[in-house]
């Protein structure tokens, strides 16, 4: 069994089974009892999304106690500060107690900081830990699943073109079927396997014209004439590498079409440049999506909509992008309205 499976399945066994010598048998049980291919990824699919889901709030936590740390040492300068006007060696009796509160209180501070530093580590050691078995499972995808899911696309392929005259309607939506459900799990293991790579990848940074990469991807959507693409302002020319680029937002740009019920789609792009950052958007006119929803689809596999040509991994793969490029994602929606994904890449 796959190692990030069975560190999930610990997790929920109460603490005397965790370490039982029957524990393998126990798993293995759970292993052979998945018996089609497809109960198989779906097992591994959910535990995938439980680490994600872990690992994006070990994140935030990281983040929250990064503020914590900031504030202690705002204090810290603070009193240090006031130090400064102490002349310790003439400190007057009604002065001492004051002087040993603030020692008191630099001391106490300290404390804080080595906790809040133990408290990061062990978080960056898991985070470490969990990214690696990730990782483990993108391998075993692309080795174990790709390869009999091209057989099987092949296969039926044949079987519709050389037994066309010989199947009945229910023998070819049969096979339609088939089909469908290999280009879902295709487009999942595509998924995984980019989410995996995306922030190990090396790239040397060089000019790219965000103008021609924009509008390369908006060609791809050319045949739609429904769809109105709106740019203000020639878009500019940055560093990044151009696979980076072109995934970041020809994801955004597909889920502003996908995932729009208007008659007439339009979607604009813009961008402001200040000295740090370029900052970005781009706003369209579709389904929209509730506030309560805004941070779990930044998190593998979580999809709002059952559409099997999705992996709900595209908006994780955009934030990983993004933090590439020590930059930040946000959004504004509103359901019915439409929705604008806010994001920065740093200079």
């Amino acid at each position: 069994m796959n190692s990030l499976l069975k560190r999930q399945i610990r997790k929920y066994l109460p603490k005397e089974l965790q370490s039982n010598t029957d524990l393998e048998k126990f798993l293995d049980a759970i292993d052979r009892s998945y018996n089609t291919s497809e109960e198989q990824f779906g097992m591994l699919q959910r535990a995938t999304a439980i680490s994600s889901e872990e690992l994006f709030g070990a994140n935030k936590q990281l983040r929250d106690e990064t503020i914590s740390q900031k504030r202690i040492i705002k204090k810290l300068e603070s009193v240090i500060d006031k130090l400064q006007f102490y002349d310790l060696e003439n400190v007057r009796p009604d002065e001492s107690s004051d002087s040993l509160k603030l020692v008191d209180f630099i001391d106490n501070q300290t404390k804080e900081i080595i906790k809040i530093n133990q408290q990061k580590d062990k978080l960056v050691q898991s985070l470490e830990r969990q990214n690696q078995e990730l990782n483990d499972y993108a391998h075993m995808v692309s080795h174990d699943l790709k390869s009999p899911l091209q057989s099987i696309e092949a296969l039926t392929a044949w079987v519709l073109e050389d037994y066309s005259g010989v199947l009945d309607v229910s023998g070819k939506e049969t096979l339609q079927l088939i089909r469908e459900n290999v280009e879902k799990m295709d487009t999942l293991v595509k998924g995984i396997l980019q989410y995996s790579t995306i922030g190990k990848i090396e790239k040397e940074l060089y000019n790219i014209s965000l103008d021609s990469l924009v509008n390369d991807i908006i060609k791809t959507f050319s045949k739609q004439e429904n769809i109105t693409f709106i740019i203000p302002k020639k878009l500019p020319v940055i560093k990044g590498d151009t696979y980076r680029l072109e995934q970041l937002f020809q994801h955004l740009i597909s889920n502003a079409i996908n995932f729009n019920n208007k008659k007439e789609v339009s979607i604009e792009i813009g961008f402001k440049e200040d000295s740090d950052y370029w900052n970005f958007y781009i706003k369209d006119n579709g389904l929209g999506i509730e506030k309560k929803y805004f941070d779990k689809i930044f998190v593998a596999f979580q999809k709002l909509e059952d559409n099997y040509k999705s992996s709900g991994i595209g908006l994780s793969i955009v934030k990983k992008i993004i933090e590439v490029y020590k930059g930040e994602i946000y959004l504004e929606s509103e359901p019915n309205v439409g929705s604008t994904f806010y994001f920065s890449i740093k200079k």
